[in-house]
């Protein structure tokens, strides 16, 4: 038995194991000289652990249920994994020239990485806190890694302080769960769940909800993010804006949908409220931003209110929209912050949008890569940002929230404004004193990979959309 449950968590155990293994060894050997060698020997086992994992297929439990291994944590492990090893390669040039790639940074990702795979899998709330603060502890130590940086420090003190908080919420509202169900199991609360549940369960849906926010920093508990993504060093941020929203929103459809998938129309209307206050808020305050990564931070609260929308559908058809929005999602993001991190002038970075002045003149191809890439963030037809958003969009609609569909439009426009904007500086803004011609080919190389799938996926969507909704059909049945 004990067998057969450690062989459905191998890939978390096979990670876990190497995280601990390369911590002792890099303190025996050689600390901070063997760090490049690190990052790249850890990108390489997330990549051949998301091809294991994609070999795959059928459902089956651990540990008695508390650990699910089915279609939809699979196609989630396997985003976040790849997303995981395309930041830690990004990351290792930029680090290296600041002397911040310390060989603790990809053990710590790593293990980070084995808190989501736990996160995404979990079929238990025992099992879900454990992943939840396993990602979460490594994150506040990443977020601070910059130790001479005033803004680092305050931004992993900060996310520190307020995570604990959304911890604390999310353990609140455990406790009321079990109070009234008598279990922890996922398949226990919806049994004790169907149909109508008292107010007490329900309260403590509201709190478990309320930790799960957090994570994904939808509105009002995002007030952390702006500080974290701007004082946090670039490649942490690029890592924040990846892997952990992935699975902290499939960590959001599990629990909705495996736990409470009998009281849709109650987790229902909060799901929506969340989706539309973070839709407005995130496109109207990323208006007034001058710094790039502060805007992103607005644009990552905006859109995570776009994957809310098809998890508020409460239907398959909502889930798979939410899992291809956040593929296509973290697929931008990566060539974004490959572009960001590759700003800098005199050699130190520059994260002021007007630095961007007439960019288009000094690097075309950098500059038409990134206005791909703005372009379906916005979700501008023909790229594939657009169907992302036409496919939640889809989702609210046919689930019968055509008001929450209508705002989603709404929001859309107004934040194709701060989209556009860059777009206007690369191309149109006042000529000033030029970045530095990038030097690494792999930032290159990723902008563009990224940037040619927006516009290839379009004819076919690279096949995410039956395993979307092959893996969606696993979580709603």
């Amino acid at each position: 038995m004990i067998q057969s449950d450690l062989n459905i968590m191998l890939p978390e155990i096979i990670l876990a194991l190497y995280a601990i293994l390369g911590l002792l060894g890099a303190v025996y050997t050689g600390r901070d000289k063997v760090a490049g060698m690190l990052v790249w020997l850890t990108a390489a086992l997330m990549v051949a652990l998301a091809f294991y994992i994609s070999s795959l297929s059928g459902d089956r439990t651990a540990f008695d249920g508390m650990i699910i291994d089915d279609g939809f944590a699979q196609f989630a492990k396997i985003t976040i994994l790849l997303s995981a090893a395309a930041v830690l390669v990004m990351s290792q040039d930029y680090m290296a020239r600041r002397g911040l790639l310390k060989f603790e940074f990809p053990m710590l990702v790593a293990l980070a990485a084995v808190g989501m795979m736990v996160m995404v899998s979990a079929g238990d709330l025992m099992a879900l806190y454990m992943g939840l603060e396993l990602q979460s502890l490594a994150l506040y130590v990443v977020a601070a890694l910059r130790r001479d940086s005033v803004k680092s420090t305050e931004a992993g003190l900060k996310y520190f302080v307020l995570g604990s908080l959304s911890s604390g919420l999310l353990l609140y509202g455990a406790s009321l769960v079990y109070g009234y169900t008598g279990t922890t199991s996922f398949s226990g609360i919806i049994a004790a769940a169907e149909g109508q549940a008292p107010i007490g369960l329900l309260l403590g849906l509201v709190f478990v909800l309320s930790g799960m926010a957090f994570k994904i920093s939808a509105v009002p508990f995002h007030m952390w993010t702006p500080d974290v993504y701007e004082g946090a060093p670039t490649p942490v941020t690029a890592f924040f804006a990846t892997a952990p929203k992935m699975a902290a929103m499939a960590l959001f459809a599990r629990v909705v949908f495996d736990a409470f998938g009998g009281i849709v129309q109650d987790w229902q209307q909060i799901v929506a409220l969340l989706s539309v206050l973070s839709m407005f808020l995130g496109g109207i305050a990323a208006i007034g931003q001058t710094d790039i990564k502060r805007l992103m931070a607005y644009s990552s609260i905006a859109h995570m209110g776009y994957a809310l929308m098809g998890l508020a559908a409460g239907t398959a058809l909502g889930v798979q929209a939410m899992l291809i929005y956040m593929a296509i999602y973290v697929t931008m993001n990566i060539g974004t912050f490959a572009f960001i991190l590759s700003m800098q002038r005199d050699g130190q970075p520059v994260t002021e949008i007007t630095g961007l002045n007439m960019y288009s003149r000094a690097n075309p191809a950098r500059a038409l890569s990134m206005l791909i890439l703005l372009f379906s963030l916005a979700g501008v037809p023909p790229f594939l940002g657009f169907f992302g958003k036409f496919y939640v969009l889809r989702a609210a609609y046919d689930g019968g929230l055509v008001w929450l569909a209508i705002a989603g439009v709404i929001a859309s426009v107004i934040g194709a404004f701060y989209y556009l904007r860059i777009v206007f500086y690369m191309y149109f803004g006042e000529e000033r004193e030029p970045l530095d011609r990038p030097q690494s080919p792999v930032l290159w190389g990723f902008l563009v990979a990224s940037a040619a799938v927006m516009v290839v996926g379009i004819v076919f969507l690279f096949g995410i959309e039956s395993v979307a909704q092959a893996a969606a059909v696993t979580l709603v049945e």
